[in-house]
């Protein structure tokens, strides 16, 4: 290492040479690569060493950090010095200025408008709405039906927002709309964070797609908190909550472009994300009976033939441990973006104001390094007492630092529950002749999933009776 000396001060090392990813074209950067299979590339830049970078804009590099103590520095220790980067620059064109694409004392601020919606007891509330929306949609399934598993958790999952963010107000119509627009949206979005920007400004039909689902989600959204604030009824839902909120800089109520902000960061976060844990976490039962089994067990000895609630859910540890097990292989961010705001050291690297910084956590929790056998599906990983520690910045399943999920409770509380009323009463089982895969654009979700459902001879029959204590 090279070092360098300034006159009256200590000698600081030079920072070492950061490699760059093979596969740059001009005018077009690493968008070859990244189109053709995102996942693999990102997960090849490990060989690089902790730094690599790559170029998702022509002519501007990103660092791609691959070592978790350095990504805990970014995430926590240089926190305060850094914006949230291109990813979370795209994910605002939907967003616009949300708690998720806010970095510093307005993210602090929004933090605190959103925290009441996500405490304890408003948790626990919510889990006989989630339970009652997974039980009405095993209800409508058939012995023997072939369910698009995807699919179906979506729906669930915006059943449950209907329930938990808008009471049910939103008409049936409407959410198909938001669903059909959402995919679109989120889509677009991935495909923009591999593009160069020049790209998405082209008289294309898919900007013009993406245009106009973006401006139908937002139109949705204000059309609900619009009925909703007309009617001036506290309905106790999260939305009724971000109508008695104050933005902390004014005094006065937030205004509805705030609002619709901030729902549509629940709806991302409640759809696309909790849906793909679910697809992901039923594919993985499918593949192991034997996890299933011990599951059914648990909930056999937790619930007995009852349906689940709010304070069965800390009573289920190897449920708990699949679903973290999911998080792990299957987790559903692949590229997470910081941006210095000024001169940033990053372990032995100085990294000048302006540099765009990335990480995966697919790929990070896929790290033989820190994860023994890293592709088998393995709850006990989980379970073992005598298991290494891992290293800070190694599993970062909801983030970290200040930017941490603010709905990780809630996240959990919602797979938990989903979980347990659907595995409790039915077994899913993977159609033949499929190969799945994982597909990351904004999120990573499964290619496609076919699954045949079989009722469990022992299933509840009345899962939507029970309430929390």
């Amino acid at each position: 290492m090279v070092s360098s000396t300034v006159k009256g001060t200590a000698v600081i090392p030079a920072s070492p040479p950061i490699p760059k990813a093979a596969g740059y074209l001009p005018l077009l950067g690493h968008a070859v690569p990244l189109m053709r299979d995102n996942l693999g590339f990102i997960a090849s830049l490990r060989s690089y060493g902790p730094l690599v970078e790559i170029q998702l804009q022509p002519g501007q590099s990103t660092i791609v950090v691959n070592d978790p103590a350095l990504i805990h520095t970014l995430l926590v220790d240089v926190a305060a010095t850094l914006d949230k980067g291109r990813f979370f620059e795209k994910m605002g064109q939907l967003l616009g200025d949300s708690v998720v694409t806010a970095a510093g004392a307005v993210h602090v601020r929004k933090r605190r408008q959103l925290q009441p919606a996500f405490r304890r007891p408003e948790v626990a509330r919510y889990v006989d709405l989630m339970r009652d929306q997974a039980t009405a949609t095993m209800t409508a399934w058939q012995p023997g039906q072939t369910l698009d598993v995807r699919e179906t958790m979506v729906k669930m999952s915006l059943d449950m927002l209907s329930a938990t963010v808008f009471s049910g107000s939103i008409k049936e119509q409407a959410f198909y709309e938001l669903r059909q627009n959402l995919s679109v949206v989120m889509n677009g979005v991935g495909a923009r964070i591999m593009m160069p920007d020049w790209i998405e400004k082209l008289p294309l039909p898919a900007n013009w797609r993406f245009t106009a689902a973006r401006d139908a989600v937002r139109a949705t959204i204000h059309t609900a908190v619009d009925e909703l604030r007309t009617a001036d009824q506290d309905t106790g839902d999260m939305l009724s909550l971000l109508l008695q909120a104050t933005d902390e800089e004014t005094g006065r109520p937030l205004t509805a472009d705030q609002i619709c902000s901030e729902i549509l960061t629940l709806a991302v976060a409640g759809t696309e994300t909790t849906a793909s844990v679910l697809s992901w976490a039923l594919y993985e039962l499918a593949r192991h009976p034997d996890i299933d089994a011990r599951i059914q067990a648990e909930l056999a000895t937790v619930l007995g033939d009852r349906p689940v609630t709010f304070n069965d859910l800390g009573q289920l540890p190897y449920l708990r441990a699949v679903i973290t097990e999911t998080l792990r292989l299957h987790h559903t961010g692949w590229l997470v973006t910081r941006r210095t705001l000024q001169p940033t050291r990053l372990g032995a690297w100085e990294l000048p104001a302006g540099t765009e910084l990335a990480y995966c956590q697919h790929a990070l929790h896929r790290d033989p390094a820190h994860f023994p056998d890293p592709l088998v599906f393995n709850p006990d990983r989980w379970l073992h007492e005598d298991q290494q520690p891992l290293s800070e910045g190694a599993f970062l399943p909801f983030g970290a630092g200040k930017h941490k999920c603010i709905g990780d409770r809630f996240a959990q509380a919602e797979i938990t529950t989903a979980l347990a009323t659907l595995t409790q009463a039915w077994r899913l089982e993977l159609a033949p002749g499929q190969r799945i895969r994982p597909v990351a654009r904004a999120t990573v979700r499964p290619s496609s999933l076919q699954m045949t459902a079989h009722p469990r001879a022992h299933a509840p029959l009345h899962a939507s009776s029970a309430t929390s204590d």
